[in-house]
């Protein structure tokens, strides 16, 4: 949860997943990402609750957990998610058209962003890329 002056203001997903792997070596990918999920009171946006929240969960994925990647994906429209997403350094990896149905009964775009454990910021440099 984001706590702020002993309110309660959002709420954070963690789910940790099995990476895709061949069979010889699927146990080698068993709990090794996550997927991130969050929602934030709109009377609180804007302050970067969100933000702190989201940049702590990554933390705790790579470096306390040693998790190899972690996504997070949204409604196309919901500028405020994708644009955190952006901010605390994931890449956009896909865009998808009318393939998740909203409350409203629409099927509506959604976006897609994940982070490796060596782009994390707090990683080592990764081989072959100079410090």
């Amino acid at each position: 949860m984001i706590e702020h002056s002993g309110t309660i203001i959002g709420d954070l997903m963690l789910r940790i997943e099995d990476a895709w792997a061949q069979a010889e070596i699927a146990e080698r990918a068993r709990g090794v990402q996550a997927e991130l999920g969050w929602v934030l009171h709109p009377e609180n946006a804007g302050h970067g609750y969100a933000t702190e929240a989201v940049r702590e969960l990554l933390r705790l994925c790579f470096e306390d957990l040693g998790l190899h990647r972690v996504t997070a994906t949204c409604f196309a429209a919901n500028e405020a998610s994708w644009r955190l997403m952006e901010r605390v350094g994931m890449r956009r990896e896909f865009y998808t058209v009318r393939d998740s149905l909203h409350r409203s009964g629409e099927w509506l775009d959604c976006v897609g962003y994940a982070l490796l454990s060596d782009e994390w910021p707090g990683s080592a440099q990764p081989a072959g890329r100079p410090a």
